[in-house]
């Protein structure tokens, strides 16, 4: 078995993570949750490793919630293989932090990059403050261009959509802040795809975090279909949650 290892720069952050069996999907290939979830856990970790756990974070009224993730797969990981992750800071862009990533294999090569958004929020009152109040840091730039584009609002349109069904939030839906992790929604998404679509080859994929959802709520689920892509949302109580797009190889 491999030893995993984790190291620190100036503006960088990078852990080796092993991909295990329950992180891949049928074709043995890592499930978009699981990437979702190494994005949302990487930066966390960096944080930590610099002395800005959770508790202090929260003790000062300042924690980061995502708002936006693009990722795109130059080549699927597989089971077993071991991954270094490496996240970066990139500035502030509004009211979002901006945040990079690479995945890369045991020779170095790419396999997936990513970029994110992320808003600064008060734990207690959810008040969303402006990122350059940060009190944890001063803020780092990404040296390098990552070969990934840019988050984005994704919308669908108001007419011509499918309704998938109705999915019910479950205690195991939840993390450590009461509401539907992150990297979840990768799990709902592909699982309510057109079957077809859920062994097809995917590039690139996008999600907005609008509203947190939490245990009891009831996510009512819509699709819209386009040549290359399927888009989806998921609304609880008339607002969204989330909506997320996949582009993929093809059809």
């Amino acid at each position: 078995m491999d030893e995993r290892k984790q190291w620190l720069t100036e503006d960088s952050f990078s852990r080796q993570e092993e991909l295990v069996f329950v992180d891949c999907d049928a074709r043995k290939r890592a499930r978009l949750a699981a990437l979702l979830s190494l994005m949302a856990a990487t930066a966390g970790n960096d944080y930590t490793a610099r002395g800005l756990i959770y508790e202090k974070m929260f003790a000062m009224r300042q924690v980061f919630l995502l708002s936006r993730i693009a990722l795109r797969v130059h080549r699927h990981p597989e089971s077993d293989e071991l991954l270094t992750v490496t996240t970066w800071e990139n500035g502030i862009k509004g009211v979002h932090l901006q945040r990079d990533y690479e995945m890369t294999d045991k020779r170095g090569e790419l396999c997936v990059s990513g970029k994110s958004e992320w808003i600064l929020v008060n734990p207690e009152t959810r008040k969303i403050l402006r990122p350059d109040t940060f009190a944890g840091k001063k803020f780092t730039r990404c040296p390098k261009e990552i070969d990934c584009p840019d988050c984005k609002k994704v919308t669908l349109p108001r007419e011509g959509l499918d309704f998938l069904g109705n999915r019910t939030v479950v205690y195991s839906d939840l993390d450590g802040n009461g509401h539907v992790y992150s990297g979840k929604y990768g799990d709902i998404f592909w699982d309510y795809l057109p079957r077809e679509l859920q062994r097809a080859d995917w590039k690139e994929f996008y999600i907005n975090y609008s509203r947190e959802a939490v245990q009891g709520e009831e996510l009512s689920l819509y699709g819209f279909r386009e040549a290359g892509s399927y888009r989806m949302e998921g609304l609880a109580r008339g607002e969204h949650c989330f909506t997320g797009e996949c582009v993929f190889e093809r059809e």
